[in-house]
């Protein structure tokens, strides 16, 4: 096992995390939800979704060899109401999703220490999926938010619901279902 293998299965690990959040704040909304603003100036979910699906696919196609800047990106764009289904938006995020996740797979300890380019700027492999992975995480927390802002009814809770922290830690203390992120069906409630 090389040095690098644990990181890379902690990123691996968190990736799978900040996509099941993701996941559980869409499912629970509505159309009209997904693409609500809760304020004017503020992103909707829709918007979050299409930004980061554009800068994953840029960033990690063809990341060993290419600029994470690819020409064919309009980030701009990135930020305009999605004008298609919720279908297409999903195709559009899991086509940038899917290329972090390949990236990620084939990170190793060859290249694990490769230096690529994002904008111009030098990074590490291990410096630049940090960065995107800090990134990505900065926007899930935005789409956890906005989706509870926006959505009308019952919220079922993505991590330890409130008021039951004692309950959770008594029934997974040392595990991994201690993370909590879907834990448990009973936790979410």
């Amino acid at each position: 096992m090389s040095e690098s293998t644990p990181w890379l299965n902690a990123m691996r690990d968190t990736v799978v995390s900040y996509r099941r959040m993701i996941d559980g704040s869409v499912a629970q909304l509505t159309d009209a939800e997904l693409h609500m603003r809760p304020e004017n100036g503020a992103n909707s979910v829709a918007i979050i979704l299409r930004h980061l699906g554009g800068n994953l696919r840029s960033r990690w196609t063809d990341f060993l060899t290419m600029d994470g800047e690819k020409p064919d990106r309009n980030r701009d764009a990135e930020f305009v109401d999605w004008t298609g289904d919720r279908q297409s938006l999903i195709e559009h995020f899991d086509r940038g999703w899917s290329a972090l996740v390949s990236a990620i797979d084939s990170i190793d300890a060859e290249n694990v220490g490769q230096t690529i380019f994002v904008r111009g700027e030098a990074h590490t492999v291990a410096q630049a999926l940090t960065r995107s992975l800090t990134h990505v995480t900065y926007h899930v927390g935005q789409i956890v938010l906005v989706a509870r802002l926006v959505h009308e009814g019952e919220w079922r809770w993505l991590t330890i619901a409130p008021g039951l922290s004692s309950f959770h830690n008594h029934r997974t203390w040392g595990t991994k279902a201690s993370r909590s992120v879907f834990a448990d069906a009973d936790d979410g409630k």
